[in-house]
C-alpha cells in the first residue's frame, strides 16, 4: 500500500467497514455482480451500466469500469472505490466521488449493497462512514448526491440523514429520460442522533495521491 495507499484506507464502525478496494476484495463482490445487484422493475442507476447487463460479461465489464477510475486520479477529478465489508465480508461499494474538489469542497457518491442486504438500515451506516471520510476526513465543506425521483428509498435516506433537496435534473434510465432529485448537506447541518462511533485509517497517505492539501477542521460528529 505504500506504493498506492489507497487500497489501504478504512473507515471503521461498529457495524461494518468501508476498505479501499483491493483485488482480492473486488473478487469477493464478482459472485454479486454475476447474480444481479438490480432486476426489474427496480432501475435505479443512470446510464447504460453493466450491473443491469444480463450476461457472461457482466462482471468483467464491471472490473474494466472502476480499474480506470480509481488508477486515472487528477487535480480535478478524484475517485476512490470503498468496498462494504461486513463481518469481514465484501458486501458492497461506496464510490465517492470529487470534481474540482480543492475548489468546490464539495463530494458526491455512487453505492449499491448486495440484494440480501437491503432494508436493514446498512445503506444509511455505509453512506455515514463514507460522509465522515468526505467532511472530517478530507475536508469537504458538503456533500451532493441524487437519486431517480422513483428510487423511495435512497430519497428517504437523504432526507433522515439531514440532505435538503437541491434541484432536479434529468438523466438516462435504462435508456430513457427520468429525472433526478438532487440533495446536498452542508457540513455543520444539524441532526439528532450524531454518533461518535467512526475510526478513519490511512487517509493522511492518500491525500498526496488524492491531491488534496492538508486541511484543519474541527471535529464533526458523525451519525
Amino acid at each position: 500500500m505504500s506504493l498506492y495507499p489507497p487500497p489501504g484506507l478504512r473507515v471503521v464502525r461498529p457495524t461494518l467497514a468501508l476498505h479501499g478496494a483491493t483485488d482480492d476484495l473486488l473478487a469477493q463482490l464478482l459472485p454479486v455482480v454475476r447474480d444481479g445487484v438490480v432486476g426489474p422493475p427496480s432501475h435505479p442507476f443512470g446510464g447504460p451500466m453493466s450491473l443491469y447487463e444480463d450476461n457472461p460479461w457482466r462482471e468483467r465489464k464491471w472490473l474494466q469500469a472502476i480499474w480506470p477510475g480509481c488508477g486515472n486520479v487528477r487535480p480535478d477529478s478524484r475517485r476512490l472505490c470503498l468496498v462494504v465489508l461486513l463481518a469481514g465480508q465484501a458486501a458492497g461499494v461506496q464510490d465517492p466521488i470529487g470534481v474540482d474538489f480543492d475548489t468546490c469542497k464539495t463530494g458526491s457518491s455512487f453505492s449499491w449493497l448486495a440484494p440480501g442486504l437491503r432494508q436493514w438500515g446498512l445503506g444509511r451506516e455505509t453512506r455515514a462512514a463514507a460522509l465522515h471520510l468526505a467532511l472530517q476526513g478530507l475536508g469537504a465543506q458538503e456533500a451532493a448526491s441524487e437519486a431517480f425521483f422513483d428510487n423511495g428509498t435512497s430519497n428517504r435516506v437523504f432526507e433522515v440523514m439531514g440532505y435538503r433537496p437541491n434541484g432536479t435534473a434529468w438523466a438516462t434510465q435504462r435508456g430513457e429520460p427520468a429525472l433526478l432529485n438532487r440533495w446536498r448537506l452542508e457540513r455543520d447541518a444539524g441532526e439528532a442522533g450524531r454518533r461518535n462511533d467512526i475510526g478513519l485509517i490511512g487517509v493522511e497517505e492518500c491525500k498526496p495521491v488524492l491531491y488534496i492539501a492538508g486541511v484543519s477542521l474541527p471535529p464533526f460528529k458523525a451519525w
